[in-house]
């Protein structure tokens, strides 16, 4: 008698348990559902996260409105996806942050892909190649970037181009200058307190072509890159869905009207 009774309470805990861990199971696959694409689609709008000074990509124009080639691609998107595009200024050092607390849904502003961004974040397959130089006033006697050895070199905080000059050989031969913007490091070497800039070439080409700037940009960088756009980890259907879009956009040449916009040509490498 007593040990069936024993037996039946030893079967009502392992029954109490599989429920249990039944619930568990249920609770999780609910708590890993992907409803990313969902809840911007519910919210009638995506929050695209930027530094609203990186020209031409995403930047701040005259009459304090955001423009650039990536802030139109993203209008478009939006329009196809029939959401609107709300831009979110971000500080590009704490990007991660904001995308993981859910200020943005997504990181887009000329955002070179590297192994960290790949582990943080769910990317965007490369839309741009862009290749990272070394900006100097245009009477700066440097010709290499040999040359700046024992120099001030100006770079944006929480950018590849700080990582990748500390990790160089130059980078330990030169003092590295950290700011909040490009536009912060460019305008400090205009007035003299560094010596040159360490920056991706498309923004250095468009302020010497658009803003007249008497910059030069030196003929040996010391990478090339890719620029993609970040999601959360966990939200892939928001990005294949975005990345759907992009590809139907190069193919019916929406994409290289755009580029060419900003750019004089198509320069986009979306698949």
């Amino acid at each position: 008698m007593k040990k069936s009774f024993i037996s039946r309470i030893a079967c009502v805990a392992l029954a109490a348990m599989m429920v249990m861990t039944g619930c568990g199971k249920n609770e999780s696959k609910k708590t890993k559902e992907d409803n990313s694409l969902q809840q911007v689609k519910d919210a009638g709008k995506l929050k695209l996260g930027l530094d609203a000074t990186f020209k031409p990509m995403g930047y701040t124009d005259e009459n304090g409105e955001i423009v650039g080639f990536d802030i139109d691609v993203a209008e478009e998107v939006c329009k196809r996806m029939g959401v609107k595009l709300e831009k979110v200024g971000i500080n590009w050092e704490t990007k991660e942050m904001d995308l993981d607390a859910g200020t943005i849904d997504c990181i887009w502003n000329g955002m070179s892909v590297n192994p960290e961004r790949a582990e943080k974040m769910n990317l965007s397959e490369a839309y741009m190649n862009n290749d990272m130089i070394f900006c100097v006033k245009g009477d700066n006697a440097a010709e290499k970037s040999a040359d700046l050895e024992g120099k001030k070199i100006a770079v944006q905080n929480g950018s590849t181009a700080q990582t990748l000059l500390a990790d160089s050989d130059l980078g330990k031969k030169c003092e590295i200058v950290g700011y909040e913007t490009n536009l912060n490091a460019l305008m400090e070497m205009e007035l003299g307190l560094v010596d040159a800039v360490f920056l991706d070439s498309i923004v250095a080409n468009y302020e010497i072509t658009t803003g007249k700037k008497d910059y030069k940009v030196l003929p040996d960088g010391l990478s090339s890159e890719e620029y993609a756009i970040g999601f959360r980890k966990k939200d892939q259907k928001l990005r294949d869905e975005v990345q759907k879009i992009l590809s139907e956009m190069k193919a019916d040449g929406t994409l290289a009207q755009i580029s060419t916009k900003w750019f004089g040509k198509d320069i986009t490498t979306v698949k």
